[in-house]
């Protein structure tokens, strides 16, 4: 990675040279602004407005403009006079603990890098003091032509530095929140924390940006020539507008898709299964066998109607030997012998 920006941490009386490189990266789509009517880009030129000509950049030099709507003129002679102790060293100002900073006052993030291998020890026992500490450290930097401040904290295995705005750069948050009493009920909070319950940790690995996905889509859509974008896209987009009323309503809809959502992502797990399916067979079991019986029934019904047509009083004959066979096998059941019971 490249270095923006080199010079020495000041721990003390310890000193540790190192170098700032970018943390982070921009992956936004960027446009260039062309003309319609025949695709020529558009470009910008630095031109005086006093006699409209356009200016090389080494003629162009930085104005101050006063209350009164003066412009007073500074050169680098001017800003090298400024007295800046921290233009190349990043000075730490004490120790804090980090929640003590809130995120609204971080700006931009770096990595800080050791400068040359006799920067490592001291790099290293900066890292491990913060990181046995707990703590983070505040320090005041000269970066990008403007001093700033700057917290340092353990990242990984590495030193970040996060720049921070001044105190004064903090907009007051008056005018933001809704004025007056605003009721919220116990049930609507229940809700609320049923919600943020069933939607789970998050999985970074998982976020993407899906606004750049689509329009890349739709450049590899126009330079192939199939044309715009899948209307698949677009329902996508007017799906998510809408206009709540109801917020209880809206917080019990937002949980039960929460849910159905969990489930379809999460593995199936037999015991669930079972349990749901095992009173449906049983049932399903009771039904067949109420239906096969009666059917069973009438068939020996007809059957023995038919076969008694045929045989006339022959088929009288069995029903006594067995009501006679069974008689002797259970003789408490004696009185009990009726051909139509034994039958």
């Amino acid at each position: 990675m490249r270095s923006i920006w080199k010079g020495t941490i000041s721990f003390g009386l310890v000193s540790i040279p190192i170098k700032v490189v970018a943390a982070t990266e921009n992956h936004s789509v960027s446009f260039h602004q062309v003309h319609t009517a025949d695709g020529g880009r558009i470009r910008y030129r630095k031109v005086c407005e006093l006699d409209e000509e356009e200016v090389p950049r080494e003629e162009i030099g930085r104005g101050f403009e006063t209350e009164e709507g003066h412009t007073m003129l500074l050169t680098d002679d001017d800003m090298a006079a400024l007295p800046l102790p921290t233009a190349k060293t990043v000075e730490i100002l004490g120790f804090v603990p980090a929640e003590e900073i809130d995120p609204i006052q971080l700006d931009r993030s770096y990595y800080l890098a050791a400068d040359g291998k006799r920067a490592d020890k001291p790099y290293v026992l900066l890292r491990e003091a913060l990181r046995r500490s707990g703590k983070v450290a505040v320090a005041k930097l000269a970066l990008r032509a403007r001093e700033s401040l700057g917290m340092l904290r353990v990242y990984e295995d590495a030193l970040a530095l996060h720049t921070m705005l001044w105190p004064d750069e903090i907009r007051s948050v008056g005018g933001v929140a809704p004025e007056g009493q605003v009721a919220v009920r116990d049930a609507e909070l229940d809700l609320a924390d049923t919600l943020m319950e069933t939607l789970g940790e998050l999985d970074w690995d998982e976020l993407r940006d899906e606004y750049r996905e689509a329009l890349e889509e739709l450049v590899r859509a126009k330079a192939e020539g199939t044309g715009p974008a899948p209307e698949e896209l677009r329902r996508r987009t007017e799906a998510g507008g809408g206009k709540l009323v109801d917020l209880m309503s809206v917080l019990e809809r937002s949980v039960q898709e929460a849910r159905s959502g969990r489930q379809e992502g999460e593995a199936a797990t037999v015991h669930e299964l079972a349990e749901r399916q095992r009173p449906a067979k049983k049932t399903a079991a009771k039904k067949t066998a109420g239906k096969k019986e009666p059917a069973k029934k009438a068939a020996a019904k007809t059957g023995t109607k038919t076969a008694a047509k045929k045989t006339g009083s022959k088929a009288a004959a069995p029903k006594k030997t067995a009501t006679k066979k069974t008689a002797e096998k259970k003789p408490a059941a004696k009185k009990s012998t009726r051909p139509r019971k034994t039958a």
